[in-house]
């Protein structure tokens, strides 16, 4: 009788793999590569109803050398989305590993405080949206316009100069463009923090992966808590920072101003070819940033086995 062939862990884990991926490639394969393909014929043609349904009028480049020689909101929108894209990821990246971090460590209320982090997640969904929504508009003229006048009457009393804070710091040599950086980022900063739900959940799960041997190692030889997370933390949650950041780009990308621009496009104005061209535009470009910042993270990561 013939043994039976046992499977390596490395190909047992091939497989698992692949079967946790089946039903996202199996919706992939039977609905969206359809989309995707129509997308792209949407962008080279001129698309009018008719009474049995669309008929496409090939156009060729027509609506892409529109889109940007003559259109006045792509390009600035593009770009802003872009800029936005390149200042939130790597803070919403670093912002959620320090408060993983944090939120690691045993204290009172533990629960509670995770809870409050990922509360924006839930509070994101389209319909808690609409709930929020209808309950303000219920809300004008009674709790809501008391909370705009008390809000008005304080704003005064808790702003201060920025501009003194920022020529303070030019002053003490730091660099123009890390002051402007840090300025968008504290603008930016309820993004930020609303944002950082699943992030943070993923690296609080990372960090509890990681062997309690090898900081007992790092601590009897002596190494600070700066040596200690340089050297045995933030390697080891390498692999998590690569995917946080696929999240965050593409959760940042379905988020963006570009995306509305061409939802506003498709369906107010039903200019079904200009519109896709902006999708697929904004896709592609979205997808470069995505594939050489994970080239770049991955050269330095990593792999615990």
């Amino acid at each position: 009788m013939k043994k039976k062939r046992k499977l390596s862990l490395t190909k047992k884990r091939a497989i698992a793999g692949f079967l946790f991926i089946s039903p996202w490639l199996l919706g992939f394969l039977l609905f969206y590569i359809r989309s995707l393909v129509m997308t792209f014929r949407f962008s080279f043609s001129n698309l009018t109803m008719g009474v049995g349904g669309y008929e496409l009028e090939f156009t060729g480049l027509e609506n892409l050398i529109y889109a940007f020689r003559v259109h006045g909101q792509f390009k600035q929108t593009l770009t802003t989305s872009v800029l936005n894209m390149l200042v939130d990821v790597p803070l919403i990246t670093f912002f959620s590993l320090f408060m993983a971090m944090i939120l690691n460590r045993k204290f009172k209320g533990r629960g509670l405080v995770r809870a409050i982090f990922f509360l924006p997640v839930i509070l994101g969904a389209d319909a808690i949206s609409e709930a929020m929504e209808l309950a303000e508009t219920m809300m004008n003229g009674g709790v809501a316009t008391q909370a705009a006048e008390i809000t008005a009457s304080t704003s005064g009393t808790l702003s201060f100069d920025i501009d003194y804070l920022i020529q303070t710091f030019m002053n003490l040599g730091i660099p123009v463009k890390l002051l402007d950086y840090i300025a968008q980022a504290v603008d930016r900063i309820n993004t930020i923090i609303a944002a950082s739900g699943v992030q943070i959940i993923i690296f609080i799960a990372a960090l509890q992966s990681i062997p309690g041997s090898l900081y007992e190692v790092s601590k009897i030889e002596g190494a600070t808590a700066y040596e200690t997370f340089w050297k045995v933390t933030f390697p080891m949650v390498m692999p998590h920072i690569i995917t946080n950041v696929v999240y965050t780009i593409v959760d940042n990308f379905s988020k963006s101003e570009i995306v509305e621009l061409a939802k506003t496009e498709m369906f107010g104005n039903f200019n079904y070819g200009l519109g896709s061209v902006f999708s697929i535009v904004s896709t592609l470009i979205t997808c470069g940033i995505l594939i050489l910042i994970v080239w770049l993270i991955q050269k330095r990561t990593f792999y615990y086995n």
